[in-house]
């Protein structure tokens, strides 16, 4: 078996593209530091950050309250499983139930956003006993079989069909589809409200409202999606709260652990309790998790992280849709969560773009999707546009 170090000459990339199953395809830069919205690769070169960890660094990178908060907490208790009680998980709960819409106060802490789709699936047949899932088309909920079954697009599904029975999907923003489409078997319908993998498309406030009283008219309860439009990124401390509607469950991650793996559940009055003992998670709610996603919280609330995303992303969408150019079909966002649909494949404009020292992230085959910290500021906006701007003039020539 070849060591580490006869890989020593190809650096990190060699190593990893070794050892690694596969599942990624990496780009050839490797990152090495961050720092606020932007990162550095091994060579030193510098990039504005719109990928951001798929929309984690909301705080920015290596933010001082959050890397303070673990590194304190490190110190003290790594681990306490939540078979125990402990002081930061209680605060933490405490403060996430003081952030949410509505009546949304009892929470499942977990490590991603798959493991809490996963875990309002469950909940959401223990709290009905009803089996039926209505997701949306173009709809993305993670990849473990629970998440996949309500996820839209083919090409995630296929290689691991038969998945989980139960799932059917609606076109999103049709209420009439979705009238149709519920039933006296429907535990929950599950959406984003705005669709990130699927392109960067925000529901209608007043779909979202109607989605929900169609689901209190059926018995049936609503899961939203929040695990990337939460914690300020599209310019409320969760997009839902753009159109009033209150979910039953509301699933979160990425941006709420500055960094750190943290997912949770959100349950409002419309789930019983949950019977002890029906899921579990062996790291969920960890202190050092905890500590890291209480800092993040305080870091949002102080900066006003969701005033600073509507303006900032009010600002970037205008400066995105002043770009003359024929490649352009559309330039869609909400915050700081921000769509570009070209009339071409979007591969080649990341790629040029990452040359030109912008990190961005596809949304689709033809969408460029930005999702900067919230920190960023307009010039390195205008940075991003501007070498934007240059792609669409010079490689699709």
């Amino acid at each position: 078996m070849m060591s580490e170090t006869e890989f020593a000459g190809d650096g990190a990339a060699g190593i990893e593209t070794r050892f690694s199953s596969g599942v990624y395809k990496k780009r050839e830069i490797t990152i090495v530091r961050g720092a606020g919205a932007r990162v550095w690769d091994s060579e030193g070169k510098e990039y504005v950050d719109c990928n951001a960890g798929h929309g984690v660094a909301v705080v920015g990178h290596c933010n001082e309250a959050v890397v303070r908060a673990v590194s304190e907490q490190a110190a003290r208790l790594m681990t306490c499983s939540e078979t125990f009680c402990n002081d930061v998980r209680a605060e933490l709960l405490s403060h996430l139930a003081s952030v949410m819409p509505g009546d949304l106060d009892r929470f499942f802490l977990c490590n991603s956003g798959t493991e809490a789709v996963e875990a309002a699936l469950k909940f959401a047949r223990l709290a009905t006993g009803r089996t039926g899932f209505i997701a949306t088309m173009r709809g993305f909920h993670g990849r473990s079989m629970g998440s996949l079954s309500a996820t839209w697009e083919p090409k995630y599904r296929r290689p691991f069909e038969p998945l989980v029975p139960g799932f059917s999907h609606v076109p999103f923003g049709s209420t009439a589809a979705l009238e149709e489409a519920v039933g006296p078997d429907t535990a929950a319908v599950i959406l984003e409200p705005v669709q990130g993998e699927g392109g960067v498309h925000a529901a209608e406030p007043e779909y979202l409202r109607r989605v929900s009283e169609i689901c209190g008219e059926n018995g049936a309860l609503f899961v939203v999606d929040e695990v990337q439009t939460g914690f300020g990124r599209t310019g409320r401390m969760f997009a839902i709260e753009h159109s009033g509607a209150v979910p039953d469950i509301m699933c979160m991650a990425k941006g709420l652990g500055g960094g750190i793996p943290v997912g949770a559940v959100a349950l409002g009055s419309r789930v019983g309790p949950i019977p002890t003992s029906v899921h579990g998670s062996t790291f969920g709610g960890n202190p050092v998790a905890c500590a890291a996603a209480l800092a993040t919280l305080g870091f949002i609330r102080d900066a006003d992280l969701p005033g600073r995303a509507a303006k900032l992303g009010e600002y970037f969408v205008a400066r995105l849709k002043s770009i003359r150019s024929p490649l352009i079909r559309d330039v869609r966002g909400i915050g700081l969560m921000v769509g570009v649909e070209l009339k071409q494949r979007s591969g080649p404009a990341i790629q040029a773009l990452m040359d030109r020292g912008v990190l961005a992230l596809a949304a689709g085959a033809t969408v460029v999707r930005f999702l900067p910290p919230l920190v960023v500021d307009a010039g390195d906006l205008d940075f991003v546009a501007n070498a934007l701007e240059e792609v669409l003039a010079t490689v699709y020539a």
